[in-house]
């Protein structure tokens, strides 16, 4: 099935119900945003997604390509065609960008097949270059240290550039416009439109309308207290941008 289904999901932290009934369905094709105030659930949801041991399911399902992926590790989750951009990558010294792709090449293709002897370094060289160009990157980005030093546009773009070279089904794009200037944005925002496509669907969780004037959702979903409380199309964030959160507050108190 080319979506991903996310039904009545329930998620827990340290014994506090964080998630309390999400229900969203992400289709290859379609750029989904998910918006909302701090501390209503928002990462909770990408982590949970992705299988972060901190987080606890307590009730729900999440289907895709016919299995209940919260029965899954996270690098089967991936292998599968996940792909979670954080939105504080970590920094590895002493390990280029172009090592760590290969590496993450390499572990998937050796869990297809265990006597797999890795993509060799021709062929791997040669499609990383084109995924640069692609997403107008110097070539030179691939010696450096992943993360080491990189700016807050620069980690951003190494997160796009993973997804480009695992090319995943479904990407998760953890509030990537965090701490980035206009440019840094646009360059991030360039990079995931020009990956988009028919066979990948976007789900995009941010605070702010800013990003989505650059990657163009087909669907707005608001957050509010672990649950989706609101759905439509780009002009709900034009009103959340214009009218704040306070209203939507206020129609579910009344509900």
């Amino acid at each position: 099935m080319d979506q991903l289904e996310i039904r009545n999901l329930h998620v827990s932290v340290n014994d506090r119900e964080i998630l309390k009934g999400v229900n969203l369905t992400v289709r290859k094709g379609e750029i989904h945003a998910i918006m909302g105030p701090n501390g209503t659930g928002k990462s909770t949801l990408a982590y949970t997604l992705m299988g972060h041991p901190a987080y606890t399911v307590t009730e729900g399902e999440v289907i895709f390509k016919g299995q209940n992926i919260l029965e899954l590790e996270p690098d089967e989750r991936s292998r599968l065609g996940i792909f979670l951009a954080f939105q504080y990558p970590v920094a590895i010294p002493g390990v280029t960008v172009a090592n760590f792709l290969r590496s993450a090449v390499n572990a998937r293709r050796r869990a297809v097949d265990p006597q797999d002897k890795g993509i060799p370094i021709p062929e791997f060289r040669k499609m990383l270059l084109e995924k640069m160009k692609l997403l107008k990157m110097d070539p030179s980005f691939a010696g450096r240290y992943l993360n080491d030093g990189f700016s807050g546009g620069e980690k951003k773009r190494a997160e796009i550039l993973q997804m480009a070279v695992l090319q995943p089904e479904i990407a998760i794009l953890d509030e990537t416009d965090s701490g980035l200037d206009i440019d840094a944005l646009r360059i991030v925002a360039d990079g995931v439109n020009a990956l988009m496509g028919p066979n990948l669907g976007v789900l995009v969780i941010t605070h702010y309308q800013r990003l989505l004037n650059y990657i163009k959702p087909h669907f707005v979903h608001v957050m509010l207290d672990g649950r989706i409380v609101e759905s439509g199309g780009p002009e709900l964030a034009l009103a959340l941008e214009e009218h704040g959160y306070s209203w939507l507050r206020e129609e579910v108190q009344e509900a």
